[in-house]
């Protein structure tokens, strides 16, 4: 790990640094940051940004995860045992199940959430019998608008991956009664929707 020293001299320190290691784009929009800070010579801005680890590594990434938690309206600023960024807690969180629990035990869920400014994200855990995925509640998630923007939105993309696996003839991976019990829990979640616009 590099020796970090973040300060107004620091600025061959971090085009070395950028010059040796591959990037991601808002590591590079942080660097000119930091970098337009020294130029400024604004040592409170680079402490701010020193504030978020000990490393370029652990500043980025922790810069990166406090804006976007910013942007469900999640303000604080901690850190865990590790230094690293705690994860906010939505508000409103629901788990949505999909599929046949009883007979196979596999089904699928949908995580909701909404952020402290009325931001909505979700999360998916999603089984075809034995293959599947997930991906939790997390400020990196889609945003939307409303509770019912969000629902149908992840209906849909559940709807999608579990259509796609109707026919398939991986019969160790993909059940096909897991898969057609989902789209039919799907299919009543969808209805029921419906139903609630119309009074």
């Amino acid at each position: 790990m590099e020796s970090l020293v973040l300060n107004l001299q620091s600025k061959n320190q971090i085009t070395d640094y950028i010059a040796d290691n591959h990037m991601v784009p808002y590591e590079r929009g942080i660097f000119q940051e930091i970098i337009t800070a020294i130029e400024a010579k604004n040592q409170t801005q680079l402490d701010w940004f020193r504030s978020f680890g000990d490393s370029f590594r652990t500043i980025t990434m922790n810069v990166y995860a406090y804006r976007k938690g910013l942007e469900f309206g999640f303000t604080e600023i901690s850190f865990d045992k590790y230094d690293w960024s705690t994860r906010p807690l939505f508000l409103d969180r629901e788990e949505l199940i999909f599929g046949d629990t009883s007979r196979y035990g596999n089904h699928s869920l949908i995580y909701l959430g909404r952020g402290a400014n009325h931001v909505w994200t979700f999360g998916m855990n999603y089984s075809y019998g034995v293959a599947g995925g997930c991906f939790g509640l997390s400020v990196y998630g889609k945003q939307f608008k409303s509770r019912q923007d969000v629902l149908n939105y992840a209906l849909n993309e559940l709807k999608t991956m579990m259509t796609k696996k109707i026919g398939s003839t991986d019969t160790t991976n993909d059940k096909q009664p897991v898969i057609l019990a989902t789209l039919r829990d799907i299919d009543k979640a969808q209805v029921g929707m419906v139903q609630l616009t119309l009074f």
